[in-house]
């Protein structure tokens, strides 16, 4: 019913039976958990309340020495590990690559004179991102074609039921983590082997330093886990982010006119021109406060997940009832979003609503969770931001889009958020006084004889 209803199925209990509600899944108690207090309980209580829990087939695919998969003591080690990863130093060293990828990317959509499915495209541009930057993997053309392909079929069976049969999607899961995890492999050695020429260190090279600094030199298993949860953190995520914040773009002109003007009056974008070559950098992007505004009412309104589930290591009270011992808890960030008292006309885009001043998210910090919270905050929200901030950055200065269908698509939740048919929409190009350029059978058709 979950499946065929979406978002309705949830809302319907939650007004029938309130923010803390009883239901099923897969033949298992379920307690699905609204609210910032509410929230604030789950993610607080980890490792004495609540633990983890992810399903079977997702832990036997992500593999076990993944920091999602680890609990306690472990958990914590490895976080502190990975944490280096996504330090600001880390992040400004990253920052002018991921524009580049981002810059081509945008070039390859405005070379189409068809229209692109945005979220596939968006897929695509975020699977090599995290192998070629924040991996610094040097991958063939071609070969990162078939490894893309693979990723997908992995990623479409990561929450499969796990039944080990042939034709499954579990079984298919399998399969492809087992390819990956060759190529991955590979790639690994190389990299090891090849390390002259390189300016700026990737995340596996920190990844590596840093489990040699808290005493661990990583097996090859762990860095073929580690790699791939990298890759599952930064994919599926950033791509359904990337494809509201074009979607919302188109919506709302005006959004995306003030953010050009920002631009302007920061000096990044000049008024007859293309983007400054060297002028992005962190703290560049930290001064722009409407792109924050539109970047943060995004992940407001289009969370990419519902949530996040628990297992209940104790018996405790939530809201005036008892959650017992063993069941499993979801909490649910978009059901907190869309109910939160704090957010005045809550289905409405409006970024202005996180400006300074109306600070609409300031009372309660749990109000607004998009990357979760407690000791299991997203690792890298400050990557997915700063990939955000700088495909942003890009759209407004250097591409012309627009829908290509009669209306916008609908959205669907499962198994991230995105769009029914991925969002038809042609890009074109901006020449020097930011007017577009047509492909040139277009140009041709539409010249003066």
């Amino acid at each position: 019913m979950w499946l065929s209803q979406g978002s309705g199925f949830q809302s319907s209990r939650r007004e029938k039976y309130g923010n803390v509600f009883k239901t099923h899944l897969l033949g298992r108690p379920l307690i699905r958990v609204t609210g910032a207090e509410n929230v604030r309980k789950i993610l607080m209580g980890e490792h004495h309340l609540v633990s983890t829990e992810w399903p079977r087939s997702t832990r036997m695919l992500l593999g076990p020495n993944t920091v999602a998969n680890s609990i306690g003591d472990i958990h914590r080690n490895k976080r502190k590990i990975f944490s280096k990863i996504f330090s600001h130093e880390a992040l400004e060293s990253y920052l002018p690559k991921i524009q580049l990828v981002i810059q081509d990317t945008l070039r390859a959509w405005s070379s189409q004179p068809e229209a692109i499915n945005v979220y596939q495209e968006a897929q695509k541009l975020t699977f090599r991102m995290a192998i070629r930057v924040l991996l610094g993997f040097s991958i063939p053309e071609e070969d990162l074609g078939h490894l893309f392909e693979v990723y997908q079929q992995f990623v479409e069976n990561v929450f499969s039921l796990p039944v080990d049969l042939p034709f499954s999607g579990y079984r298919r899961g399998i399969q492809a983590r087992q390819t990956l995890q060759k190529g991955l492999e590979k790639a690994i050695r190389e990299k090891l082997q090849c390390t002259q020429g390189k300016d700026y260190s990737d995340a596996l090279d920190i990844l590596i330093e840093s489990s040699k600094e808290h005493g661990k030199e990583m097996t090859m298993q762990e860095l073929k886990d580690g790699t791939l949860e990298l890759i599952f953190a930064a994919y599926a995520t950033t791509a359904s982010a990337s494809t509201s914040l074009i979607m919302q773009l188109l919506k709302h002109p005006a959004v995306l006119e003030k953010l050009r003007e920002e631009l302007r009056t920061q000096g990044i974008l000049h008024s007859g021109g293309c983007p400054c070559e060297g002028t992005l950098r962190l703290d560049t992007l930290s001064g722009l406060r409407y792109l924050d505004c539109v970047i943060k009412e995004v992940m407001r309104l289009f969370t990419p997940i519902s949530g996040g589930y628990r297992t209940v290591l104790q018996t405790f009270e939530l809201d005036g009832f008892q959650i017992p011992k063993g069941w499993s808890v979801m909490y649910s960030i978009r059901d907190t979003h869309d109910t939160a008292p704090v957010f005045k006309d809550v289905n409405v885009f409006d970024p202005d609503r996180f400006s300074q001043a109306r600070s609409e998210d300031k009372d309660g910090r749990f109000h607004y969770l998009p990357f979760g919270g407690g000791v299991r905050t997203c690792l890298g929200k400050h990557l997915a931001k700063l990939f955000l901030k700088l495909l942003a950055v890009e759209l407004a200065s250097t591409s012309r889009f627009e829908l290509a269908t009669r209306t916008f698509p609908r959205i669907t939740l499962v198994p991230v958020l995105h769009p029914v048919d991925g969002l038809s929409v042609r890009f074109f190009g901006l020449d020097s006084n930011q007017n577009k350029i047509l492909p040139e059978t277009e140009a041709m058709l539409s010249a003066t004889v």
